[in-house]
Order: C-alpha cells, then sequence, then structure tokens
C-alpha cells in the first residue's frame, strides 16, 4: 500500500507525443487518496491519452510521473495490479460469456469465485451471465467492464466516460462500484460540466494536449468547462 500521506498522482511536466504531434504537454497536479478528478476538452484534447499513461499502457515521454508512489515508465509493474482501467474498448473477448470474461480477469489478478459471482449480482447480469457478450447490449457490455474494472479491489480507478451507454437506471446501479460512494480514488474523463463538475475534488481541462484549466471544483463553474469546447 501506498503511504497515505503520499499523493496517489505527482505529474510535474508530463510529456506525450505520437511522432511530430504532442498529445499532452506540460500536464502538473497532485490527487490525494480518496480524491476525484475530472478532465474535460474536446475529442482530441489528451484525456484518454492522459489515461493510459497513468495506466501504464503508454510510456511518458518527458516529465516526472508517479502513480501509487512508483515512477512510470521504470516502476510500472509495481502499480499495474493496483489499477482499474475502464476504457472506450471494453477489455472483454466478444466471443467468451460475461461470466467467463470475469473468471479469466479473476485468475490474472488471484480473486476468488465468489468475488466474480457478487460482481455479477451487484450490476445485475446473473441471468445472462452466460451468454457470449456479442449477443449482449452496448449497455449490458458496458455493465460487465465495470465489473472486470473492480473486480481485483483497485486502490486507483480510471474510468474514461464511465456513463457512455448505460441508461440512468444502470448509471444508478454502478454508482457503489465506481461512483463517489465507491470512496475510491478516481480519475475520470467526463463532456458533461455539471455531473463532472459534482463528482470532482479537482478539475483539470485539457485543450490541444496542455492544460487549460487546473482548479479546485469549487472554484470552477460549467461556464468555464464549456469555454474548453469552443
Amino acid at each position: 500500500m501506498a503511504d497515505l500521506e503520499e499523493p496517489v498522482l505527482q505529474l510535474d511536466g508530463l510529456a506525450r507525443h505520437y511522432g511530430e504531434r504532442e498529445a499532452l504537454s506540460g500536464v502538473s497536479l497532485s490527487l490525494a487518496t480518496g480524491q476525484t478528478l475530472v478532465v474535460f476538452g474536446p475529442n482530441g484534447a489528451g484525456k484518454t491519452t492522459l489515461l493510459r499513461v497513468l495506466a501504464t499502457l503508454l510510456r511518458p515521454h518527458a516529465g516526472d510521473v508517479r502513480v501509487l508512489g512508483s515512477r512510470l515508465p521504470d516502476e510500472a509493474w509495481a502499480v499495474r495490479g493496483r489499477i482499474g482501467l475502464l476504457g472506450h474498448e471494453p477489455l472483454l473477448y466478444r466471443e467468451l460469456s460475461a461470466r467467463e470474461n470475469l473468471r479469466f480477469h479473476a485468475r490474472l489478478h488471484g480473486v476468488s469465485e465468489e468475488r466474480v459471482e457478487e460482481l455479477l449480482g451487484a450490476v445485475k447480469m446473473r441471468e445472462r451471465a452466460g451468454e457470449p457478450l456479442r449477443t449482449l447490449s452496448r449497455g449490458m457490455v458496458q455493465r460487465v467492464a465495470i465489473a472486470r474494472a473492480v473486480l481485483h479491489d483497485p486502490e486507483l480507478l480510471l474510468l474514461d466516460e464511465p456513463r457512455a451507454n448505460l441508461d440512468p437506471a444502470a448509471s444508478e446501479l454502478v454508482e457503489p462500484l465506481i461512483g463517489a460512494s465507491s470512496r475510491r480514488t478516481r480519475v475520470i474523463s467526463s463532456h458533461d460540466p455539471g455531473g463532472g463538475l459534482h463528482e470532482a475534488d479537482l478539475v483539470l481541462g485539457l485543450r490541444d494536449g496542455r492544460p487549460a484549466l487546473r482548479r479546485k471544483a469549487g472554484d470552477v463553474d460549467s461556464a468555464e468547462i464549456a469555454e474548453l469546447y469552443r
């Protein structure tokens, strides 16, 4: 476990590029245990790239990046099992059932069968758990992906528009797993100024990969966030 006094995230001048294009530049922030960072910005602003760097899937090209007390990329091995990632892609096998997918990930993390069944119940997927994922609706797949992301009880959740494809009832259903009531440290990318601000302790606004806004949520209003998209 990371020292509780140590930030879960400590970024100082994070940069990442794709060839000549800068995807992220000059991103600096600190996030404490139990806090939520919400990242806003238009498509292509760098939100998903940031989450993938924090998840150790992409290497930072410059800056000091520490996640759960470990420096990336050199110590990425030390934090991968302590992070839960929910991206645009569900990271699930379409030909396998929901139960088979969760059992596969449970074996990777040394998680019990009981935990798999607990989460299938939590996202109300037990009745459909034996069907191939390709036969399920996008909302059902999203619920299974959320179960996968929290299966190993991660210390840090990285959520890329986590309520995409969920209707209001399903959004309420997964609140205990990925919402504020989960009491997890979270980084969330969002296009919803109102809902995102409601969840945030800290707000980061990105435009063309650079920070255009970085303040405590209480010091930001939705009009400032809307400006990022113009």
